[in-house]
């Protein structure tokens, strides 16, 4: 059977169906902007007709032709005659740069290389805090004009006068919580500004003011007194702040103890509890000191309320004692009871005025090593990495200094007062002694010659 006239028949049938697909697909967008373009001839007639039917629609919408054509018309007008200006403005710059030459463009170049490193330098000043204008800049001039020079001179004149005025303005400011309101500000120039005698700086946002972290207190003190009109003395820093806020870092007293930590707080906690026990001992002590005295007036009443009294009367319940020797150690016992009593707390304040030098030595040390450490950790390039260590370390020591200094004064007074004391009831003791034994060895002697004369009979 010979297949070959059935295989070309396929063949041509499939190539007839490729090609009538082809023919389709090109079809179909013919077929689609046809519809377009009758949809719109069939719109444009509709329109049309009911113009022609409407001659008040059709006289409104040749009206309206007639005024978009002359707008248009005019806009054309316009826009031909900014062109023109524009290219006569051109022609003209053209002609002056001709004129100008070389010199004059390097003289605009450096005109306006000065005005903008005048902006730039003085875009931080205080100049700008209520004062004049900056010049403008001149980068995007082409042609030198007298103009420029005319608004450099006059913006550099009037800074330079500036620059020797007091200024009073009100500006926003924002204080140390962050809270921005409206304050009187008084400028002094170019050097600085302040407000409620508290120094400013230049804030975050443009043209806001805040306060600084810490204003000295005398300064403070003489600026708002200025500010307020009751005195003619004013601070100047005539380095710009650098001075004044050196000052303002320096710590006080209370900065200062805290930069001596723990060790700090633990010998000036010791170095007052030590005063604090001299004081009660040294009342105690002034207390008998008057009880003595007024014992010392009147020894026939003995009281019991001062260590004198006490021995006295300790002495009256010995007196039948009949040896010398025994009646002597007694008194030196109730003398000896009376010591404890006087010297209390000696001890403590002599222990603590030791002590605190070696505390302060100690946190030496301790900051000492934390300096290291931030040496070992971070170098010698930043020396405020190593203040808080060398702070301690000369803090505590003048802390532990100044503890031990009051604590000997306060213990060499003590025990000047309890030695005297002593000495005074030591002394009436052994007048007492002294007097009893006196009185019995002359009664003794007296009893001896009445025997002696009564065996002679």
């Amino acid at each position: 059977m010979n297949l070959k006239p059935w295989w070309g028949a396929a063949l041509l049938g499939a190539l007839w169906l490729a090609l009538a697909g082809q023919a389709q697909g090109q079809a179909e967008p013919l077929e689609t902007l046809r519809a377009e373009r009758q949809a719109a001839e069939s719109r444009d007639m509709a329109r049309l007709e009911t113009l022609l039917e409407d001659g008040e629609a059709l006289q409104a919408a040749l009206d309206e032709a007639r005024e978009a054509h002359a707008d248009v018309e005019a806009r054309h007008m316009t826009l031909q005659a900014g062109e023109a200006e524009l290219t006569e403005r051109r022609a003209t710059l053209e002609a002056r740069q001709a004129e100008q030459g070389d010199d004059l463009s390097a003289l605009l170049g450096v005109l306006a290389r000065h005005s903008g490193e005048l902006r730039d330098a003085l875009a931080d000043s205080w100049l700008t805090v209520g004062g004049p204008a900056l010049p403008p800049r001149l980068d995007d001039a082409e042609v030198l004009a007298r103009s420029h020079l005319e608004t450099l001179g006059d913006a550099l004149m009037a800074l330079t006068a500036e620059t020797g005025r007091v200024v009073r303005l009100t500006a926003p400011v924002a204080d140390a919580s962050g809270e921005i309101a409206p304050r009187e500000v008084v400028r002094l120039g170019d050097m600085m500004a302040f407000s409620d005698g508290a120094l400013l700086r230049r804030g975050a946002g443009e043209g806001t003011l805040a306060t600084l972290e810490r204003t000295p207190p005398d300064v403070a003190r003489r600026l708002a007194a200025f500010q307020a009109g009751e005195s003619e003395t004013l601070v100047l820093d005539p380095t710009r702040g650098k001075v004044i806020a050196a000052l303002a870092q320096r710590p006080d007293l209370t900065e200062r103890f805290h930069q001596g930590g723990a060790v700090g707080y633990v010998v000036v906690g010791l170095g007052g509890l030590g005063l604090l026990v001299a004081l009660v001992q040294y009342a105690y002590l002034l207390r008998v000191s008057w009880a003595m005295r007024r014992q010392r007036r009147d020894l026939t009443r003995l009281r019991e309320d001062n260590p004198l009294g006490r021995v006295l009367l300790r002495f009256r319940t010995l007196a039948d004692e009949p040896v010398p020797e025994a009646l002597e150690a007694r008194l030196d016992e109730a003398v000896l009871a009376e010591l404890p009593r006087l010297e209390r707390g000696q001890s403590l304040v002599k222990l603590l005025a030791a002590v605190a030098p070696l505390l302060g030595l100690l946190g030496t040390v301790l900051g000492m090593i934390v300096t290291f450490q931030a040496i070992t950790v971070y170098g010698t390039g930043d020396p405020q990495l190593m203040a808080g260590g060398i702070s301690q370390a000369l803090v505590t020591t003048v802390l532990g200094l100044i503890t031990a200094v009051p604590l000997l004064f306060a213990h060499t007074a003590l025990a000047a007062r309890s030695r005297q004391l002593a000495c005074v009831v030591e002394g009436q003791a052994s007048e007492a002694l002294a007097d009893r034994l006196e009185g019995r060895g002359s009664h003794d002697t007296h009893r001896g010659s009445d025997d002696h004369a009564r065996a002679l009979a």
